[in-house]
């Protein structure tokens, strides 16, 4: 069955009842879409945690940074991830090994596979392709 993504109300809701906020594929350098997205959702208030096997173990602009998702010392509400759509699967078979709850693959980002992967273990609270500064933007 074609993915398809939740109702723009359900979007809101994942947006409005998240409180942290995992960031996959985050980088260090301030001019990738990566960066300024964690450093837009750290200022909305959400807690943010960076995830990327470079850079763990390291502050970056006031963002703790874990090399898996695993390593996320808290529940996770989202995981923003910016990783290439090839390695979506990869990312969703560490998701499944979490208690994270919404799997967010960035604008131009998806995965027929991934998400049957997420579906079948009953994980079904799944958006593709889009971009969650815009769907922030669309609260307001």
């Amino acid at each position: 069955m074609q993915f398809e993504n939740p109702s723009q109300e359900k979007i809101f809701e994942y947006l409005d009842t998240a409180k942290v906020i995992a960031v996959v594929g985050f980088s260090e350098n301030p001019e990738k879409t990566s960066h300024q997205i964690a450093q837009l959702l750290k200022d909305a208030d959400y807690t943010v945690y960076g995830v990327n096997p470079k850079l763990g173990g390291q502050k970056i602009a006031g963002i703790e940074v874990f090399s898996g998702l695993t390593e996320v010392p808290e529940a996770i509400d989202i995981v923003d991830i910016f990783r290439r759509s090839e390695f979506l699967p990869q990312v969703a078979k560490e998701f499944l090994q979490t208690d994270a709850k919404v799997f967010w693959a960035q604008l131009g980002l998806s995965s027929q596979e991934a998400a049957e992967m997420l579906q079948e273990k009953g994980r079904t609270d799944i958006v593709m392709d889009r971009c969650i500064k815009i769907e922030l933007a669309k609260r307001v």
